[in-house]
């Protein structure tokens, strides 16, 4: 970019050309930070789907040998192993899928904590009102009234008819 202060003057169509370059070059700066910071929360989010989906794995995938084995465990802890018969297997089974319901259940919280932290793209959206807010202050240079120029070529052509 040439320098303003070197002792020479710049054309009107050298400013608007450095103006839109400058402009062009803000807003691919504006659309390389938003995609800095939705990749940064997208990493986020598939961690946090990543943990829900496993939530939801280990309570599909788990529960039929779990339970069996969690229920026969419990019934043998509680005497089933010497022929006394120990618990009831409903109860076994009960505590075992009880068991299995809080597993995911904290799977299920750690997903979530994840998904809280995903935000918006703060700093890109401060930046764009920040701009907006710039633009909507700028006004353009005043030009002269064209309408007159236009009636006389209008007229002009009425009377070559």
């Amino acid at each position: 970019m040439s320098d303003p202060f070197d002792g020479t003057e710049r054309s009107l169509g050298q400013l608007v050309a450095s103006a839109t370059a400058e402009m062009s070059a803000l807003v691919h700066d504006e659309i390389a930070l938003a995609k800095a910071e939705l990749r940064q929360d997208v990493k986020r989010g598939v961690l946090g789907s990543i943990m829900g989906i496993g939530a939801l794995v280990v309570l599909l995938f788990s529960l039929p040998m779990l339970s069996f084995a969690l229920a026969y465990a419990i019934n043998t802890w509680t005497g089933g192993h010497n022929g006394n018969g120990g618990w009831n297997l409903v109860w076994c089974f009960l505590l075992s899928f009880a068991f299995n319901v809080l597993l995911a259940g904290l799977l299920g919280a750690i997903a979530v904590a994840k998904f809280k932290k995903v935000k918006p793209p703060e700093k890109s959206i401060a930046s764009a009102k920040q701009t907006a807010a710039i633009m909507q202050n700028a006004k353009p240079h005043p030009r002269p009234e064209q309408r007159p120029a236009l009636e006389k070529a209008a007229a002009v052509a009425r009377s070559s008819v």
